[in-house]
């Protein structure tokens, strides 16, 4: 399942996929990736990108 959410609280932050992975220390694919719903990131990354994002995990990550 593709992550909108993410991508959109991206978008709404004005960070690129690269800027993002730059932030939380992984590659800008893997963030493509995430995106894609072709990867299921740790806790650890999923709180880094909330705090990059300033979201919540459930804003990001729980599913509706």
């Amino acid at each position: 399942m593709k992550n909108k959410k993410m991508k959109i609280a991206r978008a709404e932050a004005d960070l690129s996929q690269e800027k993002l992975a730059e932030i939380v220390g992984v590659t800008r694919q893997t963030i493509n990736l995430i995106e894609a719903g072709n990867y299921n990131p740790s806790l650890k990354l999923c709180t880094a990108i909330c705090k990059a994002l300033n979201k919540t995990l459930d804003d990001l990550f729980w599913e509706e």
